[in-house]
């Protein structure tokens, strides 16, 4: 589906492209006015224009229509962390120390850990 619509997406953009150039800017109006031959066309003085203009606009629908289904394709791949914190991974933590086991007789005692201070505030 991803495909066909990226497809979709280039041929309606060079055809756009193509019918943008082809048509005649507002001032070539004046020209036709003073018998540039504008109205023994195929589509006569005014079909021309509007048949193209038309023709645009239903491309350029096209065009945005294929640009939100890809951006929905496309985005609703993965769903996004909700914070930036859920994006980090997570570090385990080291497993405790096994508890040390007293033989009798022996007079040895493990070193105790340190307190744990507060941290100092200056006042």
């Amino acid at each position: 589906m991803h495909t066909f619509l990226v497809v979709v997406q280039v041929l309606v953009a060079v055809s756009l492209i193509g019918l943008v150039l082809i048509q005649h800017g507002k001032g070539a109006d004046a020209g036709a006015a003073f018998g540039s031959g504008a109205s023994g066309t195929v589509f006569g003085s005014r079909g021309a224009a509007n048949f193209l203009s038309r023709v645009t606009a239903g491309l350029a629908f096209v065009f945005f229509v294929s640009s939100l289904a890809l951006a929905y394709w496309v985005g609703g791949r993965g769903t996004a962390p909700s914070s930036v914190t859920d994006s980090i991974p997570v570090q385990q933590e080291a497993a405790p120390a096994p508890a040390t086991t007293v033989v009798p007789g022996d007079d040895t005692k493990p070193a105790a850990a340190p307190p744990a201070e507060a941290p100092k505030v200056p006042e």
